[in-house]
């Protein structure tokens, strides 16, 4: 029972320092942006680049792989470059939210509007 006054005394806290609550997840907004993930398949043939907001900032296809003259193949390579790079992206943003909910207090795996 006392565990249930500890979590209002939390989330009471929060509500006082909303203001700065605010600011702190506009600055992880823009945290977002730069970071970036980097994925490849094929030994390198594909190389992609994303950042935090699952933005593809770079594909980069290699000679060899356009040399292999394989539709298919390039686009199951383009395919597992990019969830290769949303998966560290991802896991970089869960990071980045999970050390933004400890700041104030909040308690782990607490959703901070959908990012975590």
């Amino acid at each position: 029972m006392f565990d249930m006054f500890k979590g209002m005394g939390k989330l009471t806290s929060l509500l006082s320092n909303l203001p700065k609550f605010q600011e702190e997840m506009v600055r992880l907004q823009e945290r977002l942006a730069e970071i970036t993930a980097e994925g490849d398949a094929g030994a390198g043939m594909v190389r992609v680049k994303v950042n935090g907001k699952f933005d593809l900032l770079s594909c980069t296809i290699s000679e060899e792989a356009m040399q292999l003259n394989d539709r298919d193949m390039l686009q199951d390579l383009i395919k597992a470059a990019v969830n290769q790079a949303v998966a560290k992206a991802r896991e970089a943003l869960q990071a980045e939210t999970r050390n933004t909910a400890v700041q104030f207090g909040l308690p782990p795996g607490m959703n901070l509007g959908g990012m975590d």
